[in-house]
């Protein structure tokens, strides 16, 4: 490959079988990144809600598991659904189903397999948990459909991958109420936000193919979007908070995922699409630090 790709089996991904390795790319293990985001949430939910340090534990090791399993799994049926459109675009042209490397029906079957590593952690769940994350298999096979009907494919994406908020809170408390409606609408607009920075990277090839974007919708206009929908995130945690009844220290943490919101805001370039990808990235530390922040709450 040449150019722009984010198709590169380097690392521990070159040193598998080669019958392995091209499973490795579709499922995207060489770059955890998304498996952390969609996991996140679920910590904010422990943090906040779990009733003890061994509960919370044995939950962040399910969730971890079911996180990176069902992230892999959704980007089977994206590639599924994109696999005409990616050989169309310079970044994901190399991608195993684009490129020939897994048939359709290998594909199938890798993610029966990733979906039956999801159920047998969903089943450890309290029943709130896991009729609330059963839920999520819709908006799950909806959202390569939305990129090509609306301009806000990313907040059916956000609706995704803060999922895992709600859920969490279920599987730590047996309920829903509302702290875990205000983590979950948290989630939802951060993710708005940084997959917006992500779509910039395909904005030109997106547009000649028909996929559709808030990237597309908001073009230059897309850092007071990002101020707006990172704002929201902030206010909404402050609420989850609230909510939940927790301590004051947790104010002060969270001004370090301000911060870290604000540079994103700030620094943003969306004619650079290895700037973009690096600001993304740089939600994994955001989400971890939030994460912490209602960790202090609790002391």
């Amino acid at each position: 490959m040449t150019g722009y790709t984010d198709i590169r089996a380097t690392g521990w991904v070159a040193r598998l079988p080669d019958a392995w390795r091209p499973y490795a790319l579709l499922g995207r293990f060489d770059r955890p990144i998304g498996a952390w985001l969609l996991l996140l949430p679920g910590f904010w939910a422990f943090a906040m809600a779990a009733p003890g340090w061994v509960e919370g534990l044995r939950l962040a090791a399910l969730f971890t598991l079911g996180a990176f399993a069902m992230r892999a799994a959704g980007c089977v049926v994206n590639d599924l659904w994109d696999r005409d459109l990616d050989r169309q675009v310079e970044r994901t042209r190399g991608r195993p189903l684009a490129a020939g490397t897994v048939t359709p029906f290998q594909a199938l079957v890798f993610l029966a397999g990733l979906c039956t590593v999801g159920l047998i952690v969903l089943v450890q769940l309290p029943w709130a948990a896991i009729l609330f994350g059963a839920c999520s298999l819709v908006p799950i096979a909806l959202y390569p459909l939305a990129k090509r009907v609306t301009d806000w494919p990313q907040a059916v994406l956000g609706l995704v991958f803060s999922w895992a908020a709600p859920t969490g809170y279920a599987a730590a408390t047996g309920m829903l109420d509302a702290p875990a409606l205000a983590l979950w609408a948290a989630g939802f607009f951060w993710i708005l936000g940084y997959d917006t920075i992500y779509a910039h990277q395909d904005r030109e090839d997106d547009a000649t193919v028909g996929i559709r974007s808030t990237a597309l919708k908001f073009r230059d206009a897309t850092r007071p979007f990002l101020a707006a929908c990172y704002g929201a995130t902030l206010v909404l945690l402050v609420v989850a908070w609230w909510l939940a009844g927790l301590a004051w220290p947790f104010l002060v943490l969270l001004l370090v995922p301000a911060a870290l919101l604000a540079r994103q805001v700030i620094t943003l370039d969306i004619h650079d699409p290895a700037h973009c990808l690096m600001l993304f990235k740089s939600n994994r530390e955001v989400g971890f630090a939030i994460a912490l922040a209602f960790l202090a709450g609790r002391v």
